[in-house]
């Protein structure tokens, strides 16, 4: 018996001692290493389009400047691959939204990338306090009809928001003359562009020198237009089913105070986190509503959602 246990001893050690050895010719030297990294992961310059243009108007690729420009925000953006795969699942989920309000305001359907640009298709708070989707601060947010306080912000509410973004836009095209000028007044004010425009003597965005901010604009949109347009192309893979959708819902409307929201999403067979994720608009778990305004809360339909007992 010491004998057998003697033998399966040595066969064990002998055994160890060859996956020793070949572990050890098998690992890699830091020049083997080197080579498997550099034929594992490759970063590929990207060639741009022959023709880009935003809302209709082209964009002037033949002059060097304007085409640098338009490389640098396809790089940039191209190779931000989580961002890039995140801004694919939230579109399925929000565009259809958004662009049927474009398209009755008469607006491009191209501007549903400057509110990705704007927050990435969230809820987003600047530390300047521009809020939401379209990033509207408080000014021209109750300027255009939002009611903005610490109970209730619409800025919030994304199809209210967008309404507000329609108006904004087709008066600064009016003003400016073109959706590039007005895409860029977006961010720099329309008084800003007209000011820019005057004092440089040219009409076109292309043509003006700008700060960094508003000078990589609408740069930034028409690369989220061409990146998100064609996925494939620019190395982007995933399934429909890797995308986020939409929960349906269905509104009910409150023309009285809430005294709490808490209870009043469990009357729905919801709880207070989900009665906020559809109506991020409502600000405090209470409505006070003194002057007896109608308001239309979203409501997801059963199904969606399973709640801890």
């Amino acid at each position: 018996m010491k004998i057998v246990q003697k033998v399966l001893a040595g066969i064990g050690f002998l055994c160890l001692a060859a996956l020793f050895i070949n572990a050890f010719q098998d690992a890699p030297t830091d020049e083997n290493l080197e080579k498997k990294i550099i034929n594992d992961y490759n970063i590929y310059a990207l060639k741009v389009p022959d023709y880009l243009e935003f809302a209709g108007e082209p964009v002037p690729l033949a002059n060097p400047d304007i085409l640098e420009r338009m490389d640098k925000e396809l790089l940039v953006n191209t190779y931000w691959q989580s961002n890039g795969l995140l801004m694919f699942k939230r579109a399925q989920k929000y565009f259809p939204v958004i662009e049927p309000i474009l398209a009755k305001n008469g607006i491009p359907d191209d501007f549903k990338y400057l509110a990705v640009i704007e927050s990435g298709l969230t809820n987003a708070r600047s530390p300047a306090g521009a809020s939401g989707f379209w990033q509207i601060i408080k000014a021209t947010g109750r300027e255009n009809g939002l009611e903005v306080n610490d109970n209730v912000d619409e800025r919030y509410h994304l199809e209210m928001a967008t309404q507000v973004a329609c108006d904004y836009l087709k008066k600064s095209k009016e003003r400016l003359g073109s959706w590039t000028n007005a895409a860029a007044a977006y961010n720099a004010g329309n008084y800003g562009i007209s000011k820019r425009l005057d004092e440089q003597k040219v009409e076109n965005y292309y043509d003006l020198l700008l700060g960094e901010e508003t000078g990589r604009y609408v740069f930034r949109i028409i690369a989220l237009k061409e990146i998100l347009s064609h996925p494939k192309k620019y190395g982007f893979n995933f399934r429909n089913k890797d995308l986020y959708t939409a929960v349906t819902t269905y509104k009910v409307g409150v023309d009285t105070v809430v005294t709490d929201f808490a209870s009043f999403a469990k009357g729905f067979g919801i709880n207070y986190k989900i009665l906020k994720i559809h109506n991020p608009w409502l600000r405090e778990n209470k409505l006070n509503n003194a002057s007896r305004k109608q308001y239309y809360i979203e409501i997801p339909k059963k199904g969606h959602y399973s709640t801890t007992p």
